[in-house]
């Protein structure tokens, strides 16, 4: 018997729906209309990985937490792999020039390079990428 995949969806509040959608169609990324509708869209990263983005009201109908001002608190650091270093570079560089800032400065590490983003909303995104030799040896 063939398993699917395990798959992860992550629920993240956003501010103005509308806003983030196109953020993130601007670093490369896409939606799944079957999933959007005003007060929630399906952020496709890859085949596995989901980012549902809900409007603040509709997120509160999940949860009786309040929800953090990411401005001040972090909340969650979503880390994403990248193909190469270029690649790191490429997606923050298209974040910042769709309206993100850079919390903190590249981070190299020889083996291991990464960068991240905050977006609109102020969550948090790391973007890494590991040499697969280095993960080799160990």
């Amino acid at each position: 018997m063939k398993t699917m995949a395990t798959q992860i969806f992550v629920n993240l509040p956003v501010k103005d729906l509308n806003k983030s959608i196109e953020f993130f169609k601007n670093l490369g990324y896409s939606f799944n209309p079957q999933f959007t509708d005003e007060n929630a869209t399906c952020l496709i990263i890859s085949d596995t990985i989901y980012v549902m983005l809900l409007v603040e009201p509709f997120f509160k109908s999940f949860t009786k937490k309040a929800i953090p001002d990411t401005t001040q608190n972090a909340q969650v650091i979503l880390a994403l792999s990248a193909e190469s270093r270029e690649g790191v570079d490429d997606l923050v560089n298209k974040a910042i020039a769709a309206g993100a800032t850079t919390p903190n400065d590249k981070q190299d590490q020889g083996f291991m390079y990464g960068w991240g983003f905050q977006d609109l909303d102020g969550h948090l995104w790391e973007v890494m990428y590991m040499d697969p030799s280095a993960v080799q040896q160990g």
